[in-house]
């Protein structure tokens, strides 16, 4: 009997895993799978990496430890958007005898065909994640053009020299923040230009 961890992953807080919860798990029951986790990460973009994806790394740690033998997953998409990231993942299920399986693309990588497609969606998903950057690239250059004031908000000069001087006197970047009434980014920026 498979040993499967599930990992479920949606990109914003307002979306919901749970339709990638019940299909998995109605795999695993019509498969015999034993389902040893389920692998949360909700709010995380798939292009974060795995330090920023705490059951994503939590899995991998766990296929390391041999105790899952198989990873299943809604979509390649929901493993990651960068070929170079899926192809190490894959490297490294295989390195540890771990197999993955992806619903929507019917992938199994316990086959040798398998695992050439999950290098072939990975192409693909890739190329998604480029064509979003390209879309947001285009909004952003509409805007600039139409003359929409785009980023941070630039710091008055007083308020600069201000930050520097309280800075100079040797107060801390949390009360600089309080006493003039900005963020703590902000003085950081201005005191890291100084």
């Amino acid at each position: 009997m498979r040993r499967v961890g599930i990992y479920l992953r949606v990109s914003t807080n307002g979306q919901t895993t749970e339709n990638q919860r019940r299909e998995l798990e109605a795999v695993a029951e019509r498969s015999g799978w034993q389902i040893v986790q389920v692998y949360e990460d909700a709010g995380i973009s798939g292009a974060k990496g795995r330090d920023k994806r705490s059951a994503f790394d939590r899995m991998l740690r766990d296929a390391t430890a041999r105790k899952i033998d198989m990873i299943a997953a809604w979509s390649v998409d929901r493993l990651g958007r960068s070929l170079q990231n899926l192809v190490g993942f894959l490297g490294e299920l295989q390195a540890v005898g771990c197999h993955l399986y992806l619903h929507q693309q019917a992938l199994d990588t316990t086959t040798p065909s398998g695992r050439a497609m999950f290098q072939m969606c990975g192409v693909f998903a890739e190329f998604e994640r480029a064509m979003i950057v390209e879309r947001v690239n285009a909004g952003l250059a509409r805007a600039k053009a139409q003359g929409k004031t785009l980023g941070r908000k630039p710091v008055k000069p007083a308020v600069e020299q201000r930050i520097r001087a309280l800075r100079a006197e040797g107060m801390g970047i949390l009360k600089i923040g309080k006493t003039l009434g900005v963020g703590t980014s902000v003085v950081q920026r201005v005191v890291g230009a100084a």
